[in-house]
């Protein structure tokens, strides 16, 4: 949509907005997946593109300040979405020991209960068990990772959200300390 010849940006912010909203719901489900890091990557791409950065303008603090939380909790969220993967599967990005060596003990259990439930089938392939064993004790750890990694997720997308807002603050306060001096 034009107005006066220039682009208004906010349908598409908002568009933007509802499909991470979305998309974060629907991923939140199971391990995750890079594809989530390509929907991340795409949202923040349409949410920086066609969004617009709120500008303080006077009399309109509070205006500013929702606008200002509301456009860095979306970019929150995206990036939130794009280290998903990443979250769940390097310990250096997401140092939590004590959850990842609980996802260790679930893969022990997951193959002792492989063993347990082929009972004296096992016996016949020890090649097959052997193989059942390493599947369930990594999908096991999987699970246990993701489901780790969504119930951190909020953290990381907070944390991002904060950086943003205050990046953006402290832009514009710089801007308008800038224009209040006058040229130089």
């Amino acid at each position: 949509m034009a107005v006066g010849g220039e682009r208004v940006a906010g349908d598409a912010g908002v568009l933007g907005t509802a499909l991470a909203v979305v998309l974060a719901f629907s991923l939140a489900q199971g391990s995750w997946e890079w594809f989530s890091t390509y929907l991340g990557v795409t949202l923040l791409a349409v949410v920086l593109s066609f969004g617009r950065a709120p500008v303080p303008e006077p009399g309109r603090r509070a205006a500013y300040a929702w606008s200002l939380a509301a456009y860095s909790l979306v970019v929150g969220l995206c990036v939130a979405l794009t280290l998903a993967p990443a979250l769940q599967r390097w310990d250096w990005l997401f140092p939590m020991p004590g959850a990842r060596r609980g996802c260790v003990e679930s893969g022990r259990y997951g193959s002792l209960r492989t063993q347990a439930t082929l009972g004296e089938l096992a016996g016949r392939d020890a090649d097959a068990l052997a193989y059942m064993q390493r599947e369930q004790s990594r999908q096991a750890v999987n699970d246990c990772l993701a489901a780790t990694t969504t119930r951190w997720l909020p953290v990381y997308a907070l944390g991002a959200a904060l950086l943003v807002g205050a990046g953006l603050w402290s832009w514009a306060r710089a801007r308008a300390r800038r224009t209040a001096a006058g040229p130089v």
